[in-house]
């Protein structure tokens, strides 16, 4: 199966979790390709980098290297969208995005909306745990959890600005946690 490598290390500051890679990302071999996904957009509107990112696997890299923030999705089998998604997806997919939180120790989770992280939760060891928006009230491995609008636009309940403005607050509970 062809999909979205990781772009996981030690001491991340920032782990993003997408629910699962889209079939224009895979095809141009970086997260939140298709050109319609508002991520870069709303990134570069909530003024936490030093320089605007163009859509690439460069600035992927940037991103990984520069700011220490993490890419991976809770299930790695592309889809055209989520409804393509099955129960055995999200329980291996969680099952290893366990894993994967527990080897990287990353300051801040960060889940791209409530479903990735409901999904998540209802298919690990964080059952009955709430989801909201923001900063969550409880932890992975005693890791501090964010949710925040997911970029795609098959989430067109959420404005441009209402995803800058949850990165901008994302990035100002990364400050708090690294204190």
């Amino acid at each position: 199966m062809k999909t979205l490598p990781d772009l996981l290390d030690d001491h991340l500051s920032l782990l993003s979790i997408g629910l699962n890679p889209s079939l224009p990302s895979v095809q141009a071999g970086f997260y939140f390709a298709n050109p319609r996904n508002r991520f870069w957009k709303a990134l570069n509107n909530c003024h936490f980098l030093n320089q605007p990112l163009e859509p690439s696997l460069k600035s992927c890299h940037h991103l990984f290297k520069r700011y220490r923030i993490g890419f991976t999705d809770l299930v790695k089998r592309p889809t055209a969208g989520c409804k393509d998604l099955n129960a055995n997806d999200y329980r291996t997919g969680s099952l290893h995005l366990q894993t994967v939180i527990c080897s990287t120790r990353p300051a801040l989770i960060w889940f791209h909306g409530k479903l990735c992280c409901q999904k998540f939760v209802q298919y690990s060891d964080y059952k009955g745990s709430p989801v909201s928006w923001g900063l969550q009230s409880w932890k992975i491995d005693n890791l501090p959890v964010y949710v925040t609008p997911n970029p795609s636009p098959a989430n067109a309940a959420f404005s441009l600005a209402d995803i800058t403005d949850s990165y901008q607050q994302l990035f100002q509970a990364l400050k708090t946690t690294r204190c």
